[in-house]
């Protein structure tokens, strides 16, 4: 039989593409609709406030000097670990001129399991230092906040909120980082980005309130490795940005 007979012949079967496997390295991450609708932000704050009516900063402490001191040992550490190191701290140095004189050895024997404890009491003393040499008051302002040893953004907003009740700004930390993006409030990983986000969709007076709340939900229910959303109130109002099934 001739070549162009017995090509003829045969069929010709079309190519059929396979699918494209979706991996971690090559699937598209789903993003919600930016910004979000108001409706949707001002659901989410009612739900919030549902929830967790009442609710203030979870470091235990009596005076906005002690806060402080709170705040930058938290760094890194639960609230919870903290909490269970500061009355000894407190009882010992209860204010920025006694935690001045302290000896670093003894500020690290009291505060060793919140972790990085030379560099935090490196902090706590250079900070009690600094305060007592201008007049032993702790300052109100961002600029003069973050100017403390051991003083970020994130501590300075946390002492203005809860000492003085000022609102420069929103208290991101790991979990309002983590809700945030899960809840399609933010676009951004930056704290500083997702600062400004929350900032522009949140009234100012619920800057406060909004930080603590959605750290708690966090905590107790929308937690890192495995979300319990069935169990979550703001579950029809959540993308689940990030969550995998």
């Amino acid at each position: 039989m001739p070549r162009a007979l017995l090509e003829s012949a045969v069929p010709i079967r079309p190519r059929v593409r396979r699918p494209k496997r979706i991996t971690k390295a090559n699937r598209r991450p789903v993003r919600a609709k930016w910004p979000p609708a108001p409706a949707r932000v001002r659901a989410i704050l009612d739900g919030l406030e549902a929830l967790y009516p009442d609710v203030d900063c979870e470091l235990d402490r009596d005076t906005p000097f002690q806060l402080l001191c709170a705040t930058i040992l938290s760094a890194q550490c639960t609230d919870e670990r903290v909490n269970k190191v500061t009355p000894e701290l407190f009882r010992r140095f209860p204010d920025a001129a006694r935690m001045a004189k302290a000896r670093p050895a003894e500020l690290e024997a009291i505060i060793r399991s919140t972790g990085f404890f030379r560099q935090k009491a490196k902090s706590l003393k250079a900070t009690a230092t600094l305060l007592v040499e201008q007049g032993g008051e702790l300052p109100r302002t961002i600029a003069e906040l973050t100017r403390l040893p051991g003083v970020a953004r994130k501590t300075a907003n946390v002492v203005r909120g809860e000492a003085f009740g000022l609102a420069d700004g929103v208290v991101v930390d790991t979990h309002v980082t983590r809700l945030a993006g899960r809840l399609g409030l933010t676009r951004h990983k930056d704290p500083v980005k997702i600062e400004q986000d929350l900032m522009a969709l949140l009234p100012r007076e619920e800057w406060i309130s909004f930080s603590h709340r959605l750290i708690r939900l966090g905590r107790t229910v929308c937690v890192a490795r495995k979300p319990r959303c069935p169990e979550c109130p703001l579950a029809v109002l959540c993308p689940r940005i990030g969550v995998k099934d």
